[in-house]
């Protein structure tokens, strides 16, 4: 069974620095996490921050793949993915620099995540790391910010290797 849930808020360039998105995935973060793409918000968890731009509070600002690729640490029990949604909002917000290419990046995050873990998705679709990488989805929200604005997804996915 699927959970879905529905918040009307406001849109901001830092996802989580609005309330209802913040206390939404703070609620559901679990152990050690894992912030790929932290950007200005510290959350109120166990997080492990990583942010391309060298001016965010991070604890490494690397390339999301690289960072992935290079961890050597125990695995997390939560990942977020909140990365820039299009080309150019990635361009935007890391000063011309591109992220890692989204398929690289799902492909890598089971070799970082404990099995049973969780990664935490925001963007514009409802499935994100998907059955054949051995995630299920288990809670669906959609943070809706009104005129011609669009919804933000946010997904939550089990991985069961």
């Amino acid at each position: 069974m699927i959970l879905f849930e529905h918040f009307r808020c406001p849109l901001h360039r830092y996802t989580f620095s609005v309330k209802p998105v913040r206390d939404w995935v703070e609620q559901r973060c679990e152990g050690r996490v894992l912030n790929l793409f932290a950007g200005a918000t510290i959350l109120t968890v166990n997080e492990v921050r990583n942010d391309l731009d060298p001016l965010m509070p991070a604890d490494y600002h690397l390339d999301a793949v690289t960072f992935l690729r290079k961890w050597d640490g125990p695995p997390f029990q939560t990942i977020i993915l909140d990365p820039p949604y299009a080309l150019r909002k990635s361009m935007e917000l890391y000063n011309g620099m591109i992220c890692s290419p989204f398929r690289q990046l799902k492909d890598e995050i089971p070799l970082c995540l404990s099995p049973g873990g969780s990664v935490i998705t925001f963007g514009y679709h409802s499935i994100v790391m998907g059955k054949s990488r051995q995630f299920n989805l288990e809670r669906l929200a959609l943070f809706s910010h009104g005129g011609a604005i669009h919804d933000t997804i946010a997904t939550v996915e089990r991985y069961q290797p």
